[in-house]
Parts: structure tokens; sequence; C-alpha cells
């Protein structure tokens, strides 16, 4: 029947949408997959796509789990716009999200829906906060400042510091903690410059942090704009230390040779760990990948999409329906998940407290230098 309505779709014109047969399942994504920070949505949709693709080949659930897809553009309009579309016309129990605006603005959207949204991107503290319904696989920025600064005042001696920051929540939120986390080091937040989302000149800035002469420069952007920051930095004669988050685990800012003996903070990925979950996960993206390594955000997003298959699994077996609330139940009565490179569980505002690192950018790629405690 569906082969014969398609058929007489295309003579005559009509374009049909046929139902989904009755068991498929599907979730949402809100990703940046035009614009700017496209790069960000094909990272993290290659980490949640692969998951799905583990799920359905191990039959976790009853029927096939699939994602739709909605282009956040990495702003908050964009993301309401698709949220709005996610909730009312898909009706998707779960959603993953990602950016700090971007999760801001759909938060109360998946409330109201009583839909799980589930970031893996983005690292404002505030992100804690927005509710039940909103969950992180993600070490937010509170705890990365907190752990790398400490370790970079002691062992590197890196104790003033310039912040270059985007002027957005994310930005704002790193202004913040990185000034109370060099205080406790004893260390100086020497001078701080915003800049605003779409900028792409710096070489003003380039000069004021040159004449402040700290110790290291903290970058606080992502995207394209990260990567112009770091080359007109060295291009403008400012040769110390740059230090960051994890938006440096993309692959066009590791790519940078101004980029290289960066340090940025990230989730601790134990590669080591000899668990099944672990192992498939980098062999399976290695081969459909070229060989390269999984990053952080890739892990974060294959480890969001397995935690909806162990919850909706569970939910199944139980003779519950996979809804919103269901999940959400689900999850709080779950007291550890089996994640790529770690166990983890959840805390009761929805975040993981997750093992940390701190790594350096290097001619292919970036290596681990340093485990640290937050």
């Amino acid at each position: 029947m569906k082969r014969l309505l398609a058929l007489l779709a295309v003579c005559q014109g009509i374009a049909v949408s046929l139902p989904a047969s009755a068991a498929d399942i599907v979730i949402g994504g809100l990703f940046p997959m035009s614009g700017a920070n496209a790069e960000y949505g094909q990272t993290f949709s290659s980490g949640a796509d692969l998951a799905v693709r583990h799920i359905n080949e191990d039959k976790m659930l009853s029927g096939r789990l699939s994602i739709v897809y909605e282009d956040s553009q990495a702003l908050p309009m964009q993301g309401v716009i698709g949220m709005n579309k996610l909730a009312n016309v898909t009706k998707v129990p779960f959603v993953l999200s990602a950016f700090t605006g971007v999760s801001k603005a759909i938060a109360p959207i998946g409330t109201r829906a009583k839909i799980v949204m589930v970031n893996g991107g983005g690292v404002g503290p505030d992100l804690a906060e927005l509710g039940d319904y909103f969950w992180n696989t993600i070490a937010l920025a509170n705890d990365e400042v907190r752990a790398a600064i400490p370790y970079l005042a002691e062992k590197r001696n890196l104790k003033r510091y310039a912040l270059v920051y985007v002027d957005d929540p994310l930005g704002q939120a790193i202004l913040k903690e990185l000034g109370g986390a060099l205080k406790t080091a004893g260390g100086e937040l020497a001078g701080s410059f915003s800049v605003p989302a779409t900028a792409q000149q710096f070489s003003g800035i380039a000069a004021r942090v040159r004449d402040l002469k700290p110790d290291a420069v903290y970058i606080a952007s992502y995207g394209s704009q990260q990567g112009q920051i770091i080359k007109q930095l060295r291009d403008n004669g400012v040769s110390q230390q740059i230090v960051s988050y994890s938006a440096f685990a993309i692959p066009s800012t590791q790519a940078l040779p101004e980029a290289r003996g960066a340090i940025f903070s990230s989730q601790k990925v134990d590669w080591d760990k000899r668990d099944d979950v672990t192992r498939r996960m980098r062999e399976d993206y290695r081969k459909l990948n070229g060989g390269k390594e999984p990053n952080a955000y890739v892990v974060n997003y294959y480890n969001a999409v397995r935690t909806f298959g162990i919850l909706a699994s569970a939910l199944e077996k139980a003779g519950k329906p996979i809804t919103g609330e269901n999940l959400l139940a689900q999850r709080k009565a779950t007291p550890s998940f089996d994640f790529v490179g770690s166990t983890v569980s959840f805390a009761a505002n929805g975040t993981v407290k997750a093992p940390m690192q701190l790594n350096e950018i290097v001619e292919n790629g970036a290596k681990p230098i340093a485990d640290i405690v937050h």
C-alpha cells in the first residue's frame, strides 16, 4: 500500500507523507546544520547517528530508532523554531540539544511539553538549572575552569591571564568562573575583552592583549571565530600560552598551525577501559571516518543517545510507554550508566559528574597531558 501511494503521488505530482510503522521510535536533534557553526552539527550528529546504528543492530528497542534533525544554526531564535516543530509536529519524547544560548531558549518549551532535552555540547553553568527535563552529558564550564586553573597555576606557573570571550551566555559564564578560579589559585585576571558573536577581526584586541603581557590567554569562543582569534593573536605577536575549554576539540581548530601547543580541558575518555561499549564505539567510528579518533563531542552525543536507548528499553520491558515523563522517572531510578570510556551517574539536577583531563593540540590533533580533579 505504501508503494502504491508513493507511486500515485509521483504520477500525480503530489507530495505525501507516509506514516511510519507503529513500532518505529523517533527522537529529535537540534543542531547547527548550516551557518558558521555547522562543523559542530556534523560532529555532534556523527556520534548520535552511530549510537542509533548500534541500538538498532542490537535490537534494544521493539522498533527501529531514528533521529529527526532540525537546524538551530546555533541561534536561539532558530532553536525555538526547531524545538516547536519537534514538540508539536514530530511529537518526540526526547531531543538532543547543543549550545548554551539555544538550550536556554528551548528549555521552557520542552518542559511544558514534558520532553527530555539532553545537551552534550553547551557548557554554560546555568544549564544545570533548567529543570528536571533538561540533562547534560558534558561537564559544564564551571567544572572545566575550576579543574583546569589550579593545575595550570601550580604545574605550569600560569597565573596571570587575559580573557578573550564571546559576548553571549557562554562567554559571560566563563568570565565569571575564570575570575573566581584564578583568585582561589592565587592568580589574576589581568584583562578581559568581549567580542560580538559575529566578529571576525581581532587585531585591535590582539594589540591590547600583547600590551598586558599575561602568562596565558584564555579563549572562550567557538567555531570559526575561535580559529580566527587564535590566528590573529599569533599574527599580531601574542606568543603566550593559549588555554581554552572543550570547544577546542573540533578538527578545524586542531588543524591550525597557530593552535599548536594550546591547552584545553575536556571530559576524560578512558580508551583503555576494556568494555564492549567503548571498544565497539571507537572501532566503528574509526572505520566510518577514515581512521579518525572520536573526540569528546562525538562521545558525548553517542552517550546521550545511548542513555535514551537504555531508558527506553527498560520502559518497554516494564510495559510502559516511552514518554518524557517516564524517561525522567526511569533515569531517576537508574543508579549508573555505562558510557563510552566511563561509568557515570546523573546528579539530581541532570548533570553528570565525570573525570576531567587537560589536552594539548599537537601536529595530528590533540593528546591528553594530565588528569585533573573538579
